[in-house]
């Protein structure tokens, strides 16, 4: 059985990953036993798909069905592929400026993001496949619909994803309190990819390393830092201002 943004039932789900669903996470009952159940547990690591083990009154809270101990989430939206976007944007003859999230977990935040990004003409944003926030109901309506008007894509790494962004002229810019630099001191006018880090680590030492530039906001109160929508919004925004 199928709702609009979910698919429970292990063959059900199955069929949906060996059909080329694009399924955001798999919640799986803990400690369930069984052929399919094995079937699905292997097929859904040989996808890399993300899924968690939960306890059964989770499943039951998201769907009065029979589960059979299994519940898909299912993206509203169809995924990007990211050499394409990217040829696509530099063959249009704009200035690329593209926004890579990892791993950002709060579906809120990336809802909030997604609009920031529709309002600052940013060419696509960037996830990864594991580990992030997936689009769903709460995305949308935080995103206020901008979620269907600026391509997303999922890749299996963010590194992956800057290596070939890097390859393709664009720079890739870290926004990271680990720098001397502010966001006034850097230049988005080029073609370039802004980095954002999660809620509770910031972006990944691995991946940090791999930026081309480091860049941060500056704050003058007392609290460390800011929410990463807000955080993202204003390195946007200097984006936009430097280009006008």
């Amino acid at each position: 059985m199928e709702s609009k943004t979910q698919i429970f039932g292990l063959r059900a789900i199955i069929e949906a990953i060996n059909t080329q669903q694009s399924i955001d996470k798999v919640f799986l009952q803990k400690g369930l036993k069984g052929d399919l159940y094995s079937e699905l547990e292997t097929l859904l690591r040989q996808e890399g798909i993300n899924f968690s083990y939960v306890p059964v009154e989770k499943l039951n809270r998201l769907t009065k069905n029979n589960h059979q101990g299994s519940v898909a989430q299912i993206s509203p939206i169809s995924f990007y592929d990211l050499e394409e976007l990217i040829d696509n944007v530099i063959e249009s003859g704009t200035t690329p400026l593209f926004l890579l999230l990892d791993q950002l977990s709060d579906v809120r935040n990336f809802g909030a993001i997604i609009r920031t990004a529709e309002c600052t003409g940013v060419s696509g944003i960037i996830v990864q496949k594991k580990g992030g926030a997936p689009v769903n109901g709460d995305t949308i309506k935080t995103s206020a619909g901008a979620v269907f008007k600026v391509p997303i894509c999922k890749v299996d790494h963010i590194k992956d994803a800057m290596f070939h962004l890097q390859a393709s002229g664009i720079k890739v810019i870290a926004a990271t309190e680990k720098t001397n630099d502010t966001l006034y001191d850097v230049s988005f006018k080029e073609p370039c990819a802004i980095i954002m880090g999660s809620e509770g680590r910031g972006i990944n030492p691995s991946v940090l390393k791999l930026a081309d530039a480091k860049a941060k906001l500056p704050l003058l109160g007392d609290i460390g830092s800011l929410n990463v929508s807000v955080a993202c919004g204003a390195f946007l925004y200097e984006a936009l201002r430097q280009r006008l």
